[in-house]
């Protein structure tokens, strides 16, 4: 039942799909490495080997993902992570009801450099789910929410509110995408020190 919940999740994440993440990387490859060895500092053995036999593609794309996040917190939680994501995404739908642009825009800019919890994402996942076949997901999860929170900012930035509104289900849907393999943790793992 779960692996056909993911194949479905990766489906829709797919389906949603109409832009990477745009922009600049905020880190150098260099830089994101380094907030990873910080994340990893904080995790028991057992979830180290668990990432470490993650194949080079799977690890790469990880360290892309980071490159776009220079917001890395040593104390939140995952779920306090997301907390704030839905908050920006409620900013947003009330900033599209109200024509206010800029206050969209800068919610969806947070939304796509959303803070990187404690002990970095995919420490919240239960061990057997640290495989490459599931994280393969994660880069398209990512394009559909984060790449189109950035075009949502940029069609704000337009003005054009209605193309801003029309992002707003693709995103909800890729964040769905995710929450199909991260419902359901408390938002702190045993293997977190």
């Amino acid at each position: 039942m779960k692996k056909m919940i993911l194949g479905l999740a990766l489906l829709v994440s797919a389906s949603v799909l109409s832009a990477n993440v745009d922009g600049e990387p905020k880190l150098t490859t260099e830089e994101a490495q380094t907030k990873m060895k910080a994340s990893m500092s904080l995790l028991d053995n057992e979830l180290k080997q668990r990432i470490g036999k993650l194949s080079d593609s799977t690890k790469g794309t990880l360290v892309q993902i980071y490159r776009h996040h220079d917001r890395h917190s040593m104390q939140s939680t995952l779920r306090q992570v997301m907390q704030e994501v839905g908050q920006e995404y409620e900013t947003m739908v009330s900033a599209v009801f109200m024509d206010n642009a800029e206050m969209a825009a800068d919610a969806a800019r947070r939304i796509a450099n959303h803070r990187i919890p404690r002990g970095g994402l995919i420490s919240y996942l239960e061990l057997d789910q640290i495989n490459d076949e599931l994280l393969g997901g994660l880069d398209s999860m990512n394009t559909a929410v984060e790449g189109n929170a950035m075009k949502f900012a940029q069609a704000a930035d337009r003005g054009d509110m209605a193309e801003a509104a029309s992002l707003l289900s693709p995103i909800a849907n890729g964040c769905v995408s995710c929450h199909v393999i991260f419902r359901g943790k408390p938002g702190t793992n045993s293997h977190i020190k």
